[in-house]
């Protein structure tokens, strides 16, 4: 009978699992020697040298300070978008009016391509004709910052937009996690004179949990990548101010052609990416709650 189940499931399975192989696991197993060479992409010159390209990693300022911001946002940009997301949740969920169209509206950005977002931004920011700094004039501010083109304020306000684009979609996933939690547990915990604040922290966060871990996770994820934003707004501008992993990773590949050492950058963010999901799912583990 194991046999007959065998055969029938072998058949299917092994198209799926070829084809994993030869397009997933083997650049990944190329990837980790090109990691350990000398090569510059257009030449079949390759010249192994081992972890050379990762003892060079160790001295290279410009990697840690590409790493810095993936950093800074890998702190921020999670806490801030879940914390938005969450608030937008449980109000659109107390019984606002026009709910449905706020959730569209939030929505919208997720829909767009982050090109396209990145593209639009750049043009809110816009120092001479940007909507952010028409506004600030109107609002009496004589000189407004210069937003990406400051060092100080570009890898704020292209982490602001992340957050923008992200909060809507992870406001609906909560809205449907809060949504299937039974209403009984919120009326019986009115009925015991509990407030609001009080009905979040100990009814409505507790359930939403794994949601929430869940959420944490691909942002930080993302606040790793970066890539697409940054290359759309800044190119790691100015002066190196918003450089982050990807982008640099970039540079060396596909400006500088250094792809031995690009690759080394990349199994790096690998393992960064690996670990850091890793200890995260471990940290945030709670016990399931049933309802």
């Amino acid at each position: 009978m194991y046999r007959d189940k065998y055969r029938l499931i072998v058949p299917f399975l092994a198209p799926s699992v070829l084809l994993y192989v030869v397009f997933v696991l083997y650049p990944y197993i190329q990837s980790m020697y090109i990691s350990l060479t000398r090569w510059r992409g257009l030449t079949r010159n390759i010249t192994f040298i081992g972890l050379g390209n990762f003892q060079r990693m160790l001295g290279d300022d410009l990697f840690w300070n590409a790493l810095s911001h993936n950093v800074i946002y890998l702190l921020t940009i999670p806490l801030i978008t879940i914390s938005i997301a969450l608030f937008f949740a449980f109000v659109l969920t107390q019984g606002v009016a026009g709910s449905k169209f706020y959730r569209v509206t939030f929505f919208f950005p997720q829909v767009m391509s982050v090109v396209a977002i990145g593209v639009l931004w750049s043009f809110v920011y816009h120092p001479t004709m940007g909507v952010l700094t028409s506004l600030l004039r109107l609002l009496g501010v004589e000189n407004p910052p210069v937003w990406l083109g400051n060092p100080d304020t570009a890898l704020g306000a292209v982490g602001a937009v992340v957050v923008w684009q992200a909060v809507g979609f992870y406001m609906v996933l909560f809205i449907a996690g809060m949504e299937s939690i039974p209403s009984t547990y919120y009326e019986a915990a009115t009925l015991d004179g509990a407030n609001r604040w009080y009905i979040f922290w100990n009814i409505t966060l507790p359930l939403l949990w794994d949601t929430v871990r869940t959420a944490l996770v691909f942002l930080a994820i993302g606040a790793v990548d970066m890539f697409a934003i940054v290359q759309t707004m800044t190119q790691g501008g100015p002066s190196r101010a918003t450089d982050v992993l990807a982008t640099y990773l970039y540079e060396r590949a596909f400006l500088q052609s250094e792809f031995g050492y690009a690759t080394a950058i990349a199994v790096s963010m690998f393992l960064l990416v690996f670990t850091l999901s890793t200890v995260l799912m471990r940290v945030t583990q709670r016990e399931s709650l049933e309802y």
